[in-house]
């Protein structure tokens, strides 16, 4: 069984986000973290095979968030969900050791995506990107 840590601030993403990602057989929502602290701390509690990420955050943001867990466990894949989806951030979150970068008005690719990231390889969905 897959698990997936999902990080966001708003209770309603999460709660679609989970519905979604729960959807594939072997998939598990492990935990949920509002906020960048959180998500080290259930992190290191709850060893996922993948994170959901998102970037504006209370406490701590996901870039910050995403830093950390790297640095405790440089291969877990880190998939970066924004509304704030700009090419610079997407390059700030590449350097961060994110493997994945989504708009969340692209939210539909999450699955695409984390599959792409579970079998080792990378995905930067570009499309609604702003210039």
């Amino acid at each position: 069984m897959t698990r997936i840590l999902l990080v966001d601030d708003h209770k309603a993403v999460r709660q679609e986000l989970h519905r979604m990602l729960e959807q594939q057989d072997a998939w598990t929502v492990c935990g949920e973290a509002e906020n960048g602290r959180q998500a080290v701390d259930k992190f290191a509690k709850a060893h996922p095979d993948v994170v959901v990420m998102d970037f504006q955050m209370p406490e701590m943001n996901g870039l910050e968030a995403t830093r950390q867990i790297i640095k405790n466990s440089p291969g877990t894949p880190i998939l970066m969900l924004t509304v704030y989806a700009t090419s610079q951030l997407m390059e700030q979150a590449r350097r961060a050791g994110v493997k994945g970068f989504c708009p969340k008005s692209e939210v539909h690719c999450i699955v695409e995506a984390v599959t792409t990231l579970l079998d080792g390889g990378t995905y930067f969905q570009n499309r609604a990107l702003a210039k």
